[in-house]
């Protein structure tokens, strides 16, 4: 079994999804997946074959502050992961979603 990973962003600042949006999947200093999200703001399937451990989740927000928003997950379960990042001009968020 392994762990999959989904993500989307939602511009709040705007009231809208977050098309276009580059997303990077690390492990370690290795880029293990990327891509941009969809004009739902969301990559359905970031990667779907992730083994348990340590990640970071790099997003290049449309923020004109926030140029970079780093996540550090710890994947511990043959699980679907979804994290969602919330972002405005000037403030963001995150949680694990369903």
């Amino acid at each position: 079994m392994s762990a999959s990973l989904s993500t989307h962003v939602l511009d709040t600042g705007a009231g809208r999804p977050a098309a276009g949006v580059r997303v990077e999947l690390f492990r370690g200093d290795e880029l293990v997946a990327a891509g941009e999200t969809n004009e739902d703001g969301r990559i359905p399937r970031l990667h779907g074959e992730l083994e348990r451990g340590g990640y970071r989740l790099v997003f290049h927000p449309p923020s004109p502050f926030f140029r970079r928003v780093e996540l550090e997950l710890e994947l511990d379960e043959d699980s679907h992961y979804h994290v969602p990042l919330l972002v405005s001009p000037y403030s963001c968020a995150s949680y694990r979603g369903s």
